[in-house]
């Protein structure tokens, strides 16, 4: 999964843990859900090596007994939350219990949130439900190892998400 993909679905988990419906967004008309909904987006991506070139140092690999250099990138984050519910009220309601959820340490370690700013509730006439359309500004940090048997990068990942 690329950056975008893991940020969009650490926010997604961390919805959803704090028991409120969560999905991406798309381009396309909004899915029917029985209570509020929040679509969750990258808005705006934009990145940097943490150190030179990235490197940050090497660790120990205990399973494979091996030395492996360690590289780290920062990326600038704009998450974008669009809460959309059946009535004004809903959204609203919804939208306090997605800031809430963010703030409240859900998200992994690698995501660290920042500025976060909300629109007025207003009507989506193309989805017919009320929508309230919020941001949030975060930092995201990714590592990756050296793979000491093909001497090559391994994939970036979010710091603070277990791989399954």
């Amino acid at each position: 999964m690329n950056g975008l993909g893991q940020i969009r679905a650490a926010v997604i988990r961390t919805l959803t843990d704090a028991g409120l419906c969560a999905a991406a967004a798309h381009g396309g008309a909004a899915e029917r859900y029985s209570g509020p909904v929040t679509a969750v987006g990258v808005a705006e991506l934009t990145g940097r090596p943490m150190a030179l070139g990235g490197y940050l140092g090497q660790t120990y690999d205990r399973q494979a007994g091996t030395m492996r250099e360690l590289y780290g990138r920062k990326m600038d984050v704009l998450i974008s939350l669009d809460v959309r519910a059946d009535s004004a009220a809903a959204c609203e309601s919804a939208c306090e219990a997605v800031s809430d959820a963010l703030e409240t340490g859900g998200l992994p370690s690698g995501l660290r949130p920042g500025e976060e700013s909300w629109e007025a509730v207003c009507w989506d006439r193309q989805n017919q439900l009320f929508l309230r359309r919020g941001k949030l500004k975060c930092g995201a940090y990714f590592t990756a190892q050296t793979d000491p048997e093909a001497d090559t990068l391994l994939e970036f990942t979010l710091k603070g998400v277990l791989k399954t």
